[in-house]
């Protein structure tokens, strides 16, 4: 839609205040009702509104609405990193034996943040009252589930070690599987589009229990943990529309959006979260941007000319990409450099102040005040957008690499500077041997995941 040049800013910003003034005297509820009708007065005096069923590129929740982060947020970040380094670790090191088994690290460490904040505040055991959550697990993200399981002493280092080499009892599987591991994995997700139907399906029948009095899932969870390219199997988006037909609240898809598939870019001139978000709107669910990480925050509320929301609205998802295959010079230059006074905007920030500039699905307090408001959602399923960097953290050896999906192996530079990045308890002597990290047992860390 082409851009509207405003011939009287000055009657804008009238009506833009009387908008402000309604929000914070009356509330957004009556905010809401106002424009409702002043589009209905529109429509009806001939106004052709265009429609879009898309919000502007930024998180859904504002700063001024998100919730406080309850966690030790030293502490978990500090037990990510092995987490991380572990599901690293073990498909280097399946695919240092003869044959090389395959595997994937980049899936992982696009999604560890979404995983993590689930695991710490939010998936419910099958010891809670009711019974526990549902989790539908992406199939590619396997290694970082067994990497947890191993800190919480659920997996042995030999199976670690074993990772796809489950045939002889003392290996774990490739992906989520029921059948090989039936103590382990709830549901099968692989291959993709296995996942998004069998949560919508599995959230109905709940439901059903529930509305017929057979059991009382009251406070239960369905959640699916997708990839923004699996969401082009028809399986994924199939049933959308029954999910939002039958209301099911009790189910929250969480998509992480790192704009890369198996062979290349998802939408490399477009924007995917934007098409995902329409099309579920337009199915009647609930949707959570979260898009940019906390350190955004300030620049959007210095960005007084709407400049900055603008250039996040025009770069396509291949920009992005390219972004963070470079550094925060090249941000600075292609990003920031599309206007004078986005420039200034940063004037007083470092290229490595740029670099640091999160993506949203990174961002544990952007995926807390995501959860926590699709939990407390009535009425609608809800799907999480987060924009997420696959490969993050593997620096060159695939960070926002076209290639980074298939990526199985990593050279020992590539791992000392992984292990660096995340402060990772393992000195050089030790780097051939890629061991896994677990703290001591009775250690403050151990005992805070258990």
């Amino acid at each position: 839609m082409a851009e509207r040049i405003d011939n009287d800013p000055q009657e804008t910003q009238e009506w833009l205040e009387a908008l402000e003034a309604v929000i914070e005297f009356e509330g957004t509820d009556r905010a809401h009702y106002l424009i409702e009708k002043m589009m209905d007065r529109a429509r009806r005096s001939g106004v052709n509104l265009p429609y879009s069923s898309n919000t502007a590129y930024v998180n859904t929740i504002p700063v001024s609405h998100q919730q406080r982060f309850p966690g030790d947020q030293a502490m978990e970040r500090k037990l990510l990193a092995y987490i991380r380094w572990n599901a690293m670790a073990m498909v280097v090191k399946a695919n240092h034996r003869p044959g090389g088994v395959g595997g994937h690290i980049a899936s992982f460490a696009s999604s560890a943040s979404l995983y993590d904040v689930g695991f710490n505040h939010f998936f419910q055991g099958n010891d809670a009252e009711k019974g526990g959550d549902l989790v539908f697990f992406q199939g590619h993200t396997a290694p970082g589930v067994y990497s947890r399981a191993f800190l919480e002493g659920r997996i042995t280092e030999e199976q670690l070690t074993n990772f796809r080499f489950e045939s002889d009892g003392s290996g774990i599987s490739s992906y989520p599987h029921p059948w090989l591991m039936r103590d382990f994995w709830q549901f099968p997700t692989v291959s993709m589009g296995l996942g998004p139907i069998q949560a919508i399906y599995q959230a109905r029948f709940m439901k059903y229990l529930h509305h017929r009095e057979v059991q009382d899932t009251e406070g239960r969870m369905v959640w699916a943990y997708l990839g923004d390219g699996e969401m082009d199997e028809p399986e994924s988006l199939g049933a959308i529309t029954l999910a939002g037909r039958e209301k099911l609240d009790d189910l929250t898809f969480v998509i992480n959006c790192n704009l890369q598939r198996l062979d290349g870019p998802v939408r490399g001139n477009g924007k995917i979260i934007q098409e995902l978000e329409a099309l579920f709107r337009g199915a009647g669910w609930n949707v959570l941007k979260v898009i940019w990480g906390s350190g955004w925050d300030a620049l959007l509320a210095k960005d007084k000319t709407g400049l900055l929301l603008k250039r996040m609205e025009e770069v396509v998802d291949g920009e992005y990409q390219n972004y963070k295959s470079k550094d925060g010079a090249f941000v600075r230059k292609h990003f920031f450099g599309a206007y004078p006074e986005l420039l200034d905007l940063v004037s007083d920030m470092t290229d490595q102040d740029i670099w640091k500039l999160q993506r949203g699905g990174h961002d544990p307090r952007k995926i807390y005040a995501a959860y926590q408001e699709a939990k407390e959602h009535k009425g609608q399923p809800t799907v999480i957008l987060a924009k997420t960097v696959k490969g993050y953290g593997m620096g060159e050896a695939g960070e926002g690499q076209n290639a980074t999906h298939s990526q199985k192996k990593m050279g020992l530079e590539h791992m000392r500077r992984f292990r660096d990045r995340f402060h990772i308890p393992v000195s050089d002597e030790q780097m051939e041997e890629i061991p896994f990290i677990r703290p001591a047992e009775g250690s403050e860390e151990l005992n805070y995941i258990l």
